[in-house]
């Protein structure tokens, strides 16, 4: 409950204050001199002050007021306070308000225009508070990244900061992590931020692609072999466990390993032994493991294909990267990374560009990247360029056939549905600045989009926050 402090030397107006106040849900505390207000908002969570301007010394000038007023600011300068006075001074009323008073009225008050005030006072106040606090832990984060190596990391989206802030903290433990995500998305980068910020980032750091080895030679890659262990084993092999040992192994594809290997995988992990192919000899090592795949383990684990067992020791923190067409917000500046400084683009070509569905995520957009430089014609790329034109053709045809089905005022209805599936329109942003009463760091994050992204977009529809 919200605690409103009432400041008067009138212990009467207190009392029909307070009784007022908490008739509509309030919880009121009163007091009588400045001091014991200035002690109150020192000790006690107050939401909003109620205070008179004169009191028992001098009963007419409004300085013990404006004292009290200015104490009370420098203590909370966030705090809402109304200035209440049976004498009414104008030039002191604009002076304070200007300093940051919240409401001014005269004696006796209006109670519908007092509860008025005070419930949008509070509203403002815990939307301030929020923000405040959103804004603490935004610095709090940017610290954390601004220190932290991101091993080339670009992006920009919402969605993208969320795995990157959850990467640094858990990169500090020693836990398994599984990196989830379509091909090309960043899996390996990933894996790469995890390791670099580490305890173990001076340790090994072994990589092993299983999805391009040799079924027959994963066991014989991951754990190696003695000479003569199989066909063409002319000298003993050492495994990737014990070349990572005391570091980290990244085992990229983990959903294409074979059964008898998830086995051995599943003892090296409860106990960091294993035997060489051709061996008796347990070998122990120390190494953490960090996996990615663009499978559906849980469909694996159902049909058999995977152990349900080794995909929980190696699935005790997941980060999910979602398709780069879900974080439109890192497009442009992965594009900008690739171009580099010598290209620019026109705004139908960001927009295009940002409207493809890169199907191969960043690896995709990389391979676009390059053609476009190569063969440009001039500094500024256009579509043509980057080779999409085909999809341009067939939204261009899609945009057509939406013509001829829906007459005018409904075809803007279905493109705004359309829209709000991606990103919010112009008439959703607008909605949302007025319901979070202009606070950035809120209507972003409902909107699941990192401030900057919020920015570009209301640049884009030529909408500014509220002062």
């Amino acid at each position: 409950m919200d605690n409103i402090l009432i400041v008067d030397d009138n212990h009467a107006i207190c009392q029909a204050l307070a009784l007022m106040i908490e008739l509509h849900g309030y919880h009121a505390i009163f007091c009588h001199s400045p001091d014991a207000a200035i002690e109150i908002v020192t000790n006690k969570e107050i939401c909003l002050v109620i205070q008179d301007m004169n009191f028992s010394r001098d009963t007419t000038s409004g300085e013990e007021g404006k004292q009290l007023f200015y104490a009370l600011r420098q203590l909370q300068p966030n705090l809402p306070i109304i200035l209440m006075t049976a004498w009414t001074q104008l030039e002191t009323a604009v002076e304070l308000v200007k300093a940051g008073a919240a409401d001014y009225m005269g004696k006796p008050w209006d109670d519908a225009k007092l509860l008025n005030s005070i419930s949008n006072l509070l509203s403002i106040y815990r939307l301030s508070q929020q923000n405040s606090q959103l804004t603490r832990i935004d610095s709090e984060r940017m610290s954390v990244i601004n220190g932290a190596d991101l091993c080339g990391l670009i992006f920009g989206s919402g969605a993208m900061q969320r795995c990157v802030d959850l990467a640094l903290q858990v990169a500090r433990s020693d836990v398994s992590v599984m990196i989830t995500g379509p091909n090309g998305a960043g899996k390996d980068k990933i894996a790469d931020i995890l390791q670099a910020n580490s305890p173990l980032k001076d340790k090994p750091f072994i990589k092993v692609n299983i999805g391009a080895l040799p079924m027959d030679l994963l066991e014989a890659e991951l754990f190696g072999a003695e000479a003569g262990a199989f066909t063409g084993a002319n000298k003993t092999r050492m495994g990737r466990f014990e070349a990572a040992d005391g570091g980290t192994l990244f085992l990229d594809e983990i959903g294409n390993l074979p059964l008898s290997g998830q086995v051995k995988l599943l003892r090296v992990l409860q106990t960091g032994e294993f035997e060489r192919l051709g061996s008796h000899q347990t070998r122990k090592v120390n190494v953490r493991v960090i996996s990615a795949t663009n499978a559906d383990l849980a469909d694996d684990i159902a049909h058999g294909r995977f152990r349900e067992d080794l995909f929980y020791r190696l699935n005790v923190i997941e980060l999910a990267i979602a398709p780069l067409n879900q974080r439109q917000d890192d497009i442009l500046p992965l594009v900008k990374h690739f171009i580099g400084a010598n290209f620019s683009l026109d705004k139908s070509t960001q927009q295009a560009l940002i409207n493809h569905s890169w199907s191969g995520n960043v690896r995709e957009l990389e391979n676009a990247c390059k053609r476009a430089a190569l063969l440009a014609k001039s500094p500024q790329l256009t579509i043509d360029d980057f080779g999409l034109m085909a999809t341009a053709n067939v939204g261009a045809a899609a945009q057509h056939a939406l013509d001829v089905e829906h007459p005018l005022g409904q075809q803007d209805q279905s493109l705004d549905a359309t829209q709000s599936i991606c990103e919010p329109d112009k008439q959703q942003l607008e909605d949302a600045l007025v319901q979070y009463n202009g606070v950035i760091a809120r209507v972003a994050k409902s909107f699941g989009l990192s401030r900057q992204a919020l920015y570009r977009r209301m640049e884009k529809y030529g909408l500014k926050a509220a002062k």
